[in-house]
């Protein structure tokens, strides 16, 4: 039995929109929430969110009940952890701050075993091979596996030519946010000049034959990246959509009872 299918991988492979929402309430009860919802993928954030190994394998587990697909960002792409969270079952990893080709090849190497790569042999205590239920794991899980990559400053669209070009990177994801505080614009990811280099970035991502995805609220962004060609797209944030909701209700209770009689 190999290991278990990637429908995101094979879909974004094949340049169909799927459409994804960020999480970092770092709950398992919002994250079943959240996969039920309707989106295509949901991402368990630990770059930005108070998520650790369990927390996040707890999310992984209601997720897999689900049809939304888990993606994994974790802090940081050293080797241990991407190991630690591949063992957990996450079949796809977004690895933030990603500036070089040789980064890039690394953390392919980070996902692939020997002797093509460095990944630690330890399926046999490993949730993602059904702890030795998979015969055919060792060999079959790279195939399955989704490395996308998060280019986010200037050193990483400086390098983006020579990062698109290493085997084994399935798409590259821009950083808005990160963007623009590299460029000057702190707190101004609207600004047209990181607008026009986040479409530039884009449409190189999308010429080299990568799937190329974003996070953004914007929907004008939204719509101009999908017709550009970007194929993983993250419309929403669990804490900002809970924080603005719960702010929303607080202001319209107080506007209804506050001055009533």
């Amino acid at each position: 039995m190999p290991a278990p299918h990637n429908p995101f991988k094979a879909a974004i492979n094949k340049g169909k929109l799927q459409l994804g929402c960020w999480l970092g309430l770092a709950s398992p009860y919002v994250a079943e929430i959240s996969a039920n919802a309707g989106f295509d993928w949901v991402l368990v954030d630990a770059e930005h969110a108070p998520n650790d190994l369990r927390s996040i394998t707890a999310q992984l587990q209601v997720i897999e009940a689900s049809s939304s697909h888990a993606i994994v960002r974790p802090p940081i792409g050293e080797v241990w952890i991407i190991k630690q969270l591949l063992d957990a079952g996450a079949q796809t990893l977004l690895i933030p701050m990603v500036e070089s080709a040789e980064q890039a090849q690394q953390l392919v190497n980070a996902v692939t075993y020997p002797p093509h790569g460095i990944r630690g042999v330890g399926s046999a205590l490993a949730r993602a091979s059904q702890f030795s239920g998979i015969d055919d794991y060792l060999t079959t899980a790279r195939d399955e596996i989704c490395l996308l990559v998060q280019v986010e400053n200037l050193k990483g669209i400086a390098a983006l030519d020579e990062i698109l070009a290493v085997e084994g990177i399935d798409g590259v994801f821009i950083g808005p946010a990160d963007l623009a505080a590299d460029m000057g614009y702190l707190d101004q990811a609207g600004a047209d000049e990181v607008y026009d280099a986040v479409r530039d970035t884009m449409k190189k991502i999308i010429a080299s034959g990568k799937a190329g995805g974003i996070l953004t609220l914007d929907e004008q962004l939204q719509t101009q990246c999908r017709d550009i060609g970007a194929s993983f797209i993250a419309t929403e944030i669990d804490v900002t959509l809970f924080a603005r909701n719960m702010r929303e209700a607080a202001n319209r209770a107080a506007e209804h009872l506050s001055n009533a009689d």
